[in-house]
């Protein structure tokens, strides 16, 4: 049996596609990848290994045509379709049964930069270090995610939190317009002047309303920062959290920095000090060298680091300073937003995360500044409340299974839910496919009509859904 599949374009009809500027029309049918086809187990993989995705196929879209041909096709054969570009999100997708994994890979190797308007188009399918490489040549930054293999279409639709977050609020308030396929088939330009509902979706709503295939994303002006890490012995945590918590409370904007556990593993390529140890890091990026220069002094004043420090460094590195994967591994995670932290939340954040811990990595994000108010025109998550954002994270295995760290993880959020906000933020809530606990109930309530007005039939999938 011929278990991929060629399929014509359902239509040709001009009219149903707006032509905009930059689009190629030309298109080469796109591909079915069915269960028994010796490729389905290697394309049906996300990013987060530990998602098990089960589609009923799988489409790799290359172009806007491909989106249009895969939609229409879905539709006639009455699947479901789950638009993904890496999955790093994965675990959170519903069940994919009856649904088409559509793979979007727009990404041709090409990011279009405009280095006079400072600002970037960027196909679906590009990972942030596409990005990074793409900007650097000009000078200019972008507000990318904590690893170079992060997709830019999912980070964005999430709400998008970097390293210049404190000083430029979330990442998603700096998209200027997308390109989509909405469920209909129709390619559509979204911003401020045309469907202006979608582009109040698309920025921090998740994407579970249209196809994104293009982001035009404005870009920052530094060619270069002050960042770097400053690592301690487990035995300093105390110390260093309360001086990096006292600091935090009068801090400029101007520095964006986490607060880290790190269980790390006895492998060979992480240095000797904190290789198969509990140790403590905070990292961070500053824009004003001399707010790097007095959190060192103040760390340094608490306890003496194992190695790290800050200095001068190219913006583009920025994009691995907090060394996050950037292979697909398995990962369980999960975070909530927290409020004001004191000496009992110190004290509960390193007990369930110390020593004895299955997490890799805790971290309490530092957040306020920009990040705290939106900005006129925002979209549905343009601003985060509460000062900082937990998260934890383990591989399964290593060196407990996936059922003992997703309970684990439920006892570390409910160690420090006495602090917390009781909402979430998207991009950090990867066990719940619910938009519930990450939006307010009044822009849940709008996200729920938009939905039903671009997609009645609830044709589409997301990691993070409205409630219909």
């Amino acid at each position: 049996m011929d278990t991929t599949h060629t399929f014509p374009l359902p239509f040709d009809e001009p009219a149903r596609v707006e032509q905009i500027s930059g689009i190629s029309t030309a298109s080469a049918a796109p591909t079915l990848i069915w269960p028994d086809s010796d490729e389905y187990d290697t394309a049906r993989q996300a990013w987060n290994l530990h998602a098990d995705q089960r589609p009923a196929c799988i489409c790799v879209a290359r172009t806007v045509q491909d989106v249009q041909a895969a939609l229409a096709y879905a539709r006639d054969a009455g699947l479901k379709v789950a638009p993904q570009g890496t999955g790093h999100l994965g675990q959170a997708l519903p069940s994919l049964e009856r649904t088409m994994l559509l793979k979007t890979a727009l990404h041709d190797g090409q990011v279009e930069v405009d280095p006079v308007k400072r600002t970037a188009w960027i196909k679906a399918g590009a990972r942030w270090g596409d990005v990074v490489e793409a900007v650097t040549p000009h000078g200019l930054a972008v507000m990318h995610g904590s690893s170079p293999s992060v997709g830019v279409i999912g980070y964005l639709v999430a709400g998008g939190l970097s390293f210049y977050g404190r000083k430029h609020g979330l990442a998603v308030n700096h998209v200027r317009a997308l390109e989509v396929v909405t469920p209909d088939g129709v390619h559509r330009v979204v911003d401020a002047e045309h469907n202006r509902d979608l582009f109040y979706a698309l920025r921090g709503g998740s994407g579970g309303y249209a196809v994104i295939c293009t982001v035009e994303i404005g870009l920052l002006p530094y060619a270069e920062v002050t960042g770097g890490a400053l690592f301690f012995a487990a035995t300093d945590a105390q110390r260093v959290m309360r001086a990096w918590l006292g600091w935090t409370a009068h801090a400029s904007d101007d520095i964006t920095t986490t607060f880290r556990v790190l269980n790390l593993p006895p492998l060979p390529d992480i240095p000797e000090p904190l290789r198969g140890k509990t140790s403590i890091c905070v990292n961070g990026v500053a824009l004003d060298p001399a707010q790097a220069q007095q959190l060192e002094a103040r760390l340094r004043y608490a306890a003496t680091p194992l190695l790290g420090g800050f200095g001068p460094m190219p913006s583009a590195a920025v994009a691995r300073l907090h060394m996050d994967p950037e292979d697909p591994v398995p990962a369980v995670g999960d975070g909530m937003l927290l409020e004001k932290l004191d000496d009992w939340a110190i004290d509960s954040f390193l007990r369930t995360s110390g020593p004895g811990s299955p997490l890799l990595a805790a971290e309490i994000r530092h957040l306020g500044g920009a990040l705290s108010a939106p900005p006129p025109g925002a979209g549905a998550r343009g601003h985060l409340e509460g000062r900082f954002l937990l998260f934890g994270v383990g591989i399964p295995g290593a060196p407990a299974p996936a059922p003992v760290l997703d309970a684990y993880l439920d006892r570390y959020l409910e160690a420090m839910k006495p602090w917390g906000t009781g909402t979430r933020f998207l991009s950090f809530a990867e066990r719940t496919g619910s938009l519930r606990t990450c939006v307010p109930d009044s822009v849940l309530a709008r996200l729920s009509r938009i939905h039903a007005a671009v997609d009645p039939e609830g044709m589409l999938l997301a990691s993070h859904m409205p409630e219909r």
